[in-house]
């Protein structure tokens, strides 16, 4: 047998696009395997001269999945460089926004993209391996949880008057009060909502009993964690410090987001457009760390819902209380966190302040610089804007969640071709087990590239001497 390089272009099921390449020896073992991120990274550049107020309209661009995600930490950058503290009343209800991104992006990653997967299996037909399939195993579910994407992207719309680019969050604060009858038609869909999320926990608890030989064996590894906390290092999605522990769960920093560059910095390699982030003390490749469901949960000691918090106490003893180091536990990890959102609605949503007309500040102490930092479904997302005394940007910088999660994701990639390929044959299923390792962290690529790309799917394998061997597409 001759070497081959095996290339999935694009990785299915995610947002945005990448490819997947699998270099063979002859022997048909893995030597390694890589992703590559190629759409080109150019969003901060074309910002630079744009008013820092116009930024929370202009960055949801960037990404139609998670635009809520970058329109409040825009607005919270903004808060910054204008020294115009948002009032209470307006971070509650930017905190509300904020859970009905978090509900119907984890609703949609668990039910739409990583489910097919799970419900009909790695190996299943691609035809039917979609959420077409899964009307037809089971509609009653797929109905449930396209009601809870709806109910998550309702919530988007009654506070930002589209599911899509809201237009909410200002320098300041919101442009719009919470109406009495908008807060009860929440309230209505909101028992619904809990009872799929924990439909969803319990499917992923029993996928994880039948197959456990799988979470043991797919892209376990050891890395830091990082995402914001509470004061008392609890699950914090809005706003809060950002913590960052090692492998074994112990904390290395707790520092204030206005800091970050004092301990984050950026690798790059050059089979990738998408940055690599690493803590800075430890250095490249030592550094590397994960964010998103599965970090954040490593990252803290409790919740502060009862239903989440219970589950938290299961998650705790999947490693003995040590940080959780199984990739497909991404899946549990989403859920637990979507069911905090949920709970968390309800709190925000009984709080007298929800429904106060003080939504903006208008004062003004101009400081020409600011970090705004929330926690995005897929991770810890980092808007940075210098501006000159006109408002108009200098200089921006973002980090975006899916950047974090790039060693983790190459690393996964790699680790699951060589588990899986082990022989000549190379089937569809383990080529999807491959992809799976990049949808398990459910990446949003046109985010942390800030650029569009293409839509091809082409595997093509070469011999040794780099002559074509098979070549095969889809759609």
């Amino acid at each position: 047998m001759v070497a081959q390089k095996i290339t999935i272009e694009p990785v299915t099921r995610i947002e945005g696009h990448a490819k997947i390449t699998v270099h063979l020896n002859d022997q048909g073992k893995v030597e390694r395997a890589y992703l590559h991120v190629n759409e080109f990274r150019g969003f901060e550049k074309f910002c630079e001269g744009r008013l820092v107020q116009e930024m929370p309209a202009i960055t949801p661009r960037i990404c139609g999945i998670c635009p809520v995600s970058h329109h409040l930490a825009s607005a919270k950058a903004g808060d910054e460089v204008y020294g115009s503290p948002a009032p209470r009343p307006a971070h509650l209800l930017r905190e509300l926004m904020h859970m009905g991104q978090i509900i119907q992006s984890h609703g949609m990653h668990f039910f739409e993209l990583a489910g097919p997967d799970l419900l009909l299996g790695f190996d299943a037909d691609p035809a039917v391996r979609n959420v077409v399939g899964l009307i037809g195993a089971d509609p009653a579910l797929t109905v449930r949880a396209v009601n809870l994407r709806k109910f998550g992207q309702e919530i988007i719309r009654i506070l930002g008057g589209r599911r899509v680019h809201p237009n909410f969050a200002v320098p300041g604060g919101v442009n719009k009060v919470l109406k009495v009858e908008e807060r009860d038609t929440i309230l209505a869909g909101l028992d619904e909502a809990i009872t799929t999320i924990q439909l969803g926990i319990q499917i992923m608890k029993d996928w994880a009993e039948k197959h456990r030989e799988d979470i043991e064996k797919f892209a376990v590894f050891q890395t830091g964690y990082l995402g914001l906390v509470t004061p008392e290092n609890g699950l914090e999605l809005y706003d809060g410090d950002i913590r960052l522990v090692d492998r074994d769960g112990v904390q290395l920093e707790k520092f204030n987001d206005q800091t970050y560059l004092d301990y984050i910095a950026e690798h790059v390699e050059s089979w990738s457009y998408l940055k690599f982030p690493y803590y800075k003390k430890m250095g490249w490749p030592a550094g590397v760390y994960r964010v998103g469901p599965l970090g954040r949960l490593n990252t803290i000691d409790k919740i502060d819902t009862p239903l989440a918090q219970a589950e938290f106490l299961n998650w705790r003893k999947l490693n003995n209380g040590k940080p959780v180091e199984n990739t497909l536990y991404f899946h549990y990890a989403r859920l637990i966190e979507c069911l905090f959102a949920a709970e968390r609605v309800r709190v925000l949503l009984n709080d007298p302040d929800i429904l106060s007309s003080d939504i903006q500040n208008t004062h003004r102490e101009f400081r020409g610089e600011g970090v705004g930092v929330i926690e995005a479904p897929r991770g810890t997302l980092i808007h940075h804007y210098w501006a000159n005394e006109n408002g108009q940007l200098k200089r921006v910088n973002l980090i975006v969640a899916t950047g974090h999660n790039n060693w983790a994701m190459d690393h996964a990639v790699d680790s699951v071709a060589k588990t899986y390929i082990t022989g000549p044959e190379i089937t569809e299923g383990l080529l999807n087990r491959i992809e799976a390792a990049v949808r398990a962290h459910d990446p949003c690529l046109s985010c942390s590239t800030h650029a569009v790309g293409q839509m091809p799917m082409v595997v093509e394998m070469y011999d040794a001497h780099g002559e074509l061997v098979q070549r095969a597409t889809r759609g």
